[in-house]
């Protein structure tokens, strides 16, 4: 009896070892079969998502060849679908996308042109252009002279004989016919028929499609070969643009952000000069039209500037050294020798420029400076009476408000052509006691009033 007892609660443990084995193992093989199951539907899924995207692909494939086939300038508007498929990951600057690889086209040549005429210090201006610059294939250096200077001539050929560039010479030096009462304004007609001729040899001669222009008293930033370099595709690719400037008229160390301004830039209405590109296209239209004197306030005219625009960057990538010249030195000793030059160079082939054409540009500038708080130039000036820190603007409604402001605050105050310098669409940008300010006009101003000269 004992035994048989023994038996049964053996038996009876054996079977419920069998029992626990059995739903363990069955618990197990329906964990593995959802475990396959969702395994299945997730591969599933992305099966159907990579068709989507190839049927997404083939359906805009399509849409850009019709696009192709139907809108007149289709190249333009293509590009920029194509850019904005690539980047729409930047919402305010996603209209159109400057590739990069694209801004850092091999097979474009930008030649350098150096205005000289009577100044042996040109000397320091090619020093520097060959320190700076990173590839003489793609930068070469022309100086072209005139006034027939022998001392300026044998420092130029010392740089030709090592063929470091290339040296022609105006050969018209007969004295020009000026108007009546101009004759003291004489040089004014010979530098008008010099860049004719200089640039007449890059595009007609050279054949060259774009061209730098600098004069041969002008210091360059390390960074001058990369900015031109890089803002070319901008120039060329977008209309409303005509120039591409290395100088900022408010350029003065105590009106830049030099700490954090040396990537700025800035489409600006006024015509800068002292270090510019523009294409052989450009020259096409201007020169059949060329000034006999006074070149670059012809170049500010509505009629050449045509509602254009220039870029400027917030720290000038050029300065001059030249106090001595036709202009005797206007402004020189009161402002032009403050200029700040960048020290912090920029590669700007590694920047995303798309910002800068127009569309995007317009849109955030004036919404932002038109977003701003209303203060006083004396506010500013003083940096009192301002409970916040930030951007703010400066309204005027005249010409004479704005040279009130600019003076107080230590701006250029002229207009040219009805145009604030570094103005755009009557904005001023500046940046002064550690904040960005702006002098707007008005919100009720319609455009440039062009008795505003």
């Amino acid at each position: 009896m004992k035994y048989k007892r023994l038996g049964l609660i053996v038996a009876f443990c054996f079977v419920s070892w069998l029992v626990l084995a059995l739903v363990i193992f069955s618990d197990n093989l329906t964990k593995k079969s959802d475990v396959e199951t969702r395994k299945g539907s997730l591969l599933k899924y992305i099966q159907e998502l990579e068709l989507q995207i190839s049927q997404q692909e083939e359906t805009y494939k399509l849409l850009v060849d019709k696009l192709k086939n139907l809108t007149p300038g289709h190249e333009n508007v293509v590009q920029a679908m194509e850019l904005k498929h690539i980047s729409d990951y930047e919402p305010k600057t996603s209209f159109l996308t400057i590739k990069q690889d694209v801004l850092q086209e091999k097979s474009v040549i930008l030649p350098v042109l150096v205005f000289s005429c009577n100044r042996p210090d040109i000397r320091r201006s090619l020093d520097g252009l060959l320190q700076y610059r990173p590839d003489a294939k793609k930068f070469p250096i022309i100086v072209s002279q005139d006034c027939a200077h022998g001392a300026t001539a044998k420092v130029i050929r010392s740089y030709s004989d090592a063929s470091q560039v290339t040296y022609i010479q105006q050969p018209d030096q007969s004295e020009p016919i000026v108007p009546h009462g101009e004759a003291k304004f004489k040089g004014y007609f010979k530098i008008a028929r010099h860049y004719l001729f200089g640039l007449k040899q890059i595009f007609r001669t050279f054949n060259y499609t774009a061209v730098i222009i600098v004069e041969d008293d002008l210091d360059v930033a390390p960074d001058f070969f990369s900015y031109f370099a890089s803002t070319y595709q901008l120039l060329k690719n977008d209309p409303t643009l005509w120039c591409v400037s290395a100088w900022n008229d408010n350029g003065k160390a105590s009106l830049v952000d030099v700490q954090h301004g040396s990537e700025l830039l800035y489409r600006s209405d006024f015509f800068p000069g002292l270090g510019w590109m523009i294409t052989k296209q450009l020259w096409d239209e201007l020169e059949p039209k060329w000034p006999k004197s006074y070149w670059d306030d012809w170049m500010r005219r509505p009629e050449q500037r045509k509602d254009r625009a220039c870029i400027r960057p917030e720290i000038s990538r050029t300065r001059t050294f030249g106090k001595i010249g036709v202009s005797n030195g206007m402004f020189f000793d009161k402002h032009l020798k403050y200029i700040k030059l960048n020290e912090m160079p920029v590669d700007f082939s590694m920047q995303n420029l798309s910002h800068m054409v127009q569309t995007a540009y317009d849109a955030d500038y004036i919404r932002h400076v038109y977003s701003l708080p209303v203060v006083s130039a004396s506010d500013v000036r003083t940096n009192t009476n301002l409970p916040f820190d930030g951007p703010v603007r400066i309204t005027y409604h005249t010409k004479d408000t704005f040279k009130n402001a600019a003076k107080f605050l230590g701006l250029m105050d002229d207009f040219k052509s009805g145009v604030p310098r570094t103005g755009y669409h009557g904005i001023v940008s500046v940046f002064l006691n550690g904040r960005r300010v702006y002098l707007a006009p008005h919100s009720n101003w319609k455009g440039y009033d062009l008795t505003w000269s």
